[in-house]
């Protein structure tokens, strides 16, 4: 849907997104969507085919070389940094695939109709929950759920993002919360095996390893396939870091793609920019 004004694809129905995503599969190709937290970034991921991006706060961290879960921390306001990288940074640069707008949810400041009222009209396509309490366990997490901000909030901004034809695709860790997106009408749904391994600022050791990753794919699967069938189901984290390991998981699960961000936006600069600099080293004095 090319804006005949500006050139642009975006934005996008939810339906005209979902019919964008099922020609991908009947094209025999998975589907790839990724984190930008630059426009830069976003340019480029498109041009290498990735079928959609997702900009939320925790691509300003990472591409400042922090780590991502610096967005799950309380440095800024979530929900305007991925306003303010959309709008300056990513809308403008993107040439045809959808945008998504990350959304923190549980913010006890913003109006939630209101506020996916403004990501629409700024030319997002759809929604995704992050910053996300999906990730939240323990006894913070309890006291999270006790005190106003747990999860239901981000169920709830799904079921209003339903309502305005916005597409969305979510994380969930459990089977239990991919039973309550599901409920909630997510298009999407990502099993998030938990922070990206490898790089400079990504953790040395995976949450899970590869087989287990598998199995919570699949159970999370198997848990949103008992309220409704048409989801896409993707996987992201943990153990999955390249190509191969994201085959690997489409190979064993239901997946049908993958989400990247560190994997794809930071892995991408800290590999080239290292190489072509130490080519730039190599070259003779004079």
């Amino acid at each position: 849907m090319p804006n005949p004004l500006t050139g642009k694809g975006n934005p996008y129905t939810r339906e005209e997104v979902i019919e964008r995503l099922h020609e991908t599969l009947r094209n025999k190709e998975p589907i790839i969507g990724a984190g930008a937290g630059t426009g830069i970034s976003a340019k480029f991921i498109e041009k290498g085919g990735a079928d959609f991006l997702i900009i939320y706060n925790s691509g300003r961290f990472r591409m400042a070389g922090h780590g991502s879960t610096a967005g799950l921390m309380a440095y800024g306001d979530a929900n305007a940094i991925a306003m303010e990288i959309g709008e300056y940074e990513v809308l403008p640069v993107v040439e045809e695939i959808p945008v998504f707008a990350g959304v923190h949810a549980t913010d006890p400041r913003r109006r939630m109709w209101h506020w996916l009222g403004r990501i629409k009209e700024m030319g997002f396509s759809g929604v995704n929950n992050f910053p996300t309490h999906t990730l939240v366990d323990g006894h913070f997490g309890q006291v999270l759920e006790e005190t106003g901000m747990s999860v239901t909030k981000e169920y709830e901004m799904i079921a209003l993002a339903r309502k305005l034809d916005l597409f969305s695709t979510v994380y969930v860790t459990t089977p239990a919360q991919a039973i309550e997106m599901a409920k909630a009408g997510a298009d999407s749904i990502i099993a998030h095996c938990g922070t990206t391994v490898g790089g400079s600022i990504g953790v040395t050791g995976a949450l899970c390893s590869m087989d287990d990753a598998v199995k919570r794919t699949q159970d999370i699967i198997n848990a949103a396939c008992t309220v409704r069938k048409d989801i896409i189901f993707l996987s992201h984290g943990g153990p999955i870091n390249t190509p191969s390991d994201a085959a690997y998981i489409n190979k064993h699960t239901d997946c049908v793609g993958f989400i990247g961000a560190s994997s794809l936006e930071r892995m991408g600069v800290e590999q080239s920019l290292t190489n072509l600099t130490k080519e730039f080293k190599s070259i003779p004095q004079c």
